[in-house]
């Protein structure tokens, strides 16, 4: 039968703090919550004040037990109303139960958010203890700047393939009798290639939102890494690229890698894509089993050229949301994206210096068999 909950409450120069929570496991020392932990008594005194709460009030412990709350942690919200006398906890509606979560602040303007919850011995009776829950906004900002950064990047990206199509078919529509086949044909391929980047955007969108989310389906079936590679080259050189800019090397045999043949195609396109891209010289491809990890078999891909490199200072935010090497183009999120698809299917992916001197980016898939196989 397991022990109930409680608290312990120590007494010394006629103030009340707790010091431990006690459950089934144990002593839960307030200080090992993430968040900041606040509690007040029946009468308003703060009894406990953890080192979170003192770290995001930058309010001293001491300075904060044994006085009343609203001197303590004097809280106004955005319309600079004092929050705990418009609350009024302890004497409003006896059926209320807490505070949600919301923005207040502190003296000097230090934006915090702050949550309570109201103990009663008995539903509708008075309060025991006010318990208040604090974070800080670091995290929720930076939130809001990457929706905010996605949405301006979204938005730039889409007005110059509307404007171009929207553009070339209005001109099309009322002058059509005027153009050549040629000149329309011409058109209608920009139209047509403007339409594909707009569709790509699209669905770098819609694999941010799954990966983000946690919903990235994956339809694993049986691929060959090493005939993705040349299916990938042979499509390369199709587009005029001369077949000796790519050097492929593979060590047999090969482990049979379950993956999503689509998403491990989008993979590989993503990674030569930038090589040709941004990197100079030969495009070398190893395909090779991966070192085995407790038991763990896998193929490594290591797309690696002869350019510049990638400064040892970006080295860490290659893999963020809009970053670009020093040649501007495209979206900057094709490699957030080749991480959380490699990610998804259990494995890890790594960029550095290659033996040419350029980058050198390195997936590694584990063969993610279904478990009937195993």
């Amino acid at each position: 039968m397991s022990r109930p909950r409680e608290s312990r409450i120590d007494r010394a120069d006629g103030i009340e703090t707790v010091t431990t929570v006690a459950d089934a496991d144990g002593a839960i020392d307030p200080d090992d919550l993430p968040d900041g932990l606040v509690i007040a008594d029946e009468t308003g005194r703060v009894i406990c004040f953890n080192s979170a709460a003192a770290r995001i009030t930058a309010v001293p412990r001491a300075a904060a037990l044994g006085r009343p709350l609203e001197h303590a942690l004097p809280l106004e919200d955005l319309k600079g109303r004092r929050w705990w006398a418009l609350t009024d906890p302890y004497g409003g509606l006896a059926t209320r139960v807490g505070q949600p979560e919301r923005n207040l602040l502190l003296p000097g303007g230090r934006e915090v958010l702050v949550s309570a919850r109201y103990v009663r011995e008995r539903p509708t009776g008075p309060v025991r203890r006010l318990v208040i829950s604090l974070r800080g906004t670091e995290a929720r900002r930076r939130t809001e700047r990457s929706h905010a950064e996605l949405i301006a990047t979204v938005a730039h990206e889409l007005r110059s393939p509307l404007t171009s199509v929207k553009g070339f078919t209005a001109t099309l529509l009322a002058k059509w009798e005027r153009f050549t086949d040629d000149q329309k044909r011409l058109m209608l391929e920009t139209v047509d290639a403007d339409a594909n980047r707009v569709t790509r955007l699209i669905a770098e969108l819609l694999d941010i939102s799954r990966i983000d989310s946690g919903r990235l389906e994956l339809r694993r079936q049986p691929v060959d890494l090493s005939a993705a590679v040349e299916r990938h080259i042979q499509a390369l050189t199709a587009t005029g690229l001369a077949p000796d800019r790519f050097l492929v090397r593979t060590r047999q045999p090969l482990p049979a890698v379950w993956a999503d043949p689509d998403k491990v195609d989008q993979v590989l396109g993503n990674l030569l894509e930038n090589a040709v891209r941004h990197g100079e010289g030969t495009v070398t491809i190893e395909v090779a089993p991966a070192p085995a990890t407790r038991d763990a078999k896998g193929t490594a891909v290591t797309v690696s050229d002869e350019g510049p490199g990638i400064p040892e200072e970006s080295m860490g935010r290659v893999f963020t949301r809009f970053w670009r090497g020093s040649k501007r183009g495209g979206t900057g999120l094709g490699l957030y994206i080749v991480k959380g698809i490699v990610e998804a299917h259990g494995g890890t992916i790594t960029v550095g210096r290659g033996p040419g001197g350029g980058a050198e980016f390195r997936f590694i898939l584990p063969v993610g068999a279904p478990a009937y196989l195993a």
